[in-house]
């Protein structure tokens, strides 16, 4: 999958959001761009992918995901309201299970 940010009406928006999001949320915004993720939380078997919706997380609604970054230590998953617009990202621990699909260059 060639990289895009949902809704962004062209490539110089789209890279716009994204880098906006990676510094708001701190995570580094020339690291690789994911695509998908996978990874456990609790036991439980979690799934986001930029452009999909994003099930119900705690207090926050299911919504699309924005971005997802990769800090070195934790995934960062960005909805509107949790890392885009306001809040904290979804936070995605690496290793025990975590994959991520990266978009093509």
């Amino acid at each position: 999958m060639k990289f895009f940010v949902p809704h962004a009406s062209d490539a110089e928006e789209a890279e716009r959001v994204y880098s906006v999001t990676a510094e708001f949320v701190g995570a580094p915004v020339d690291g690789p761009r994911i695509w998908k993720l996978s990874w456990t939380h609790n036991g439980t078997a979690m799934h986001a992918e930029v452009g999909q919706v994003h099930a119900a997380y705690r207090d926050t609604p299911a919504e699309v995901v924005i971005a997802i970054f990769d800090t070195g230590s934790v995934y960062m998953v960005c909805t509107p309201n949790r890392g885009v617009v306001r809040g904290g990202p979804i936070l995605a621990g690496k290793g025990h299970g975590s994959s991520a699909v990266l978009f093509e260059d």
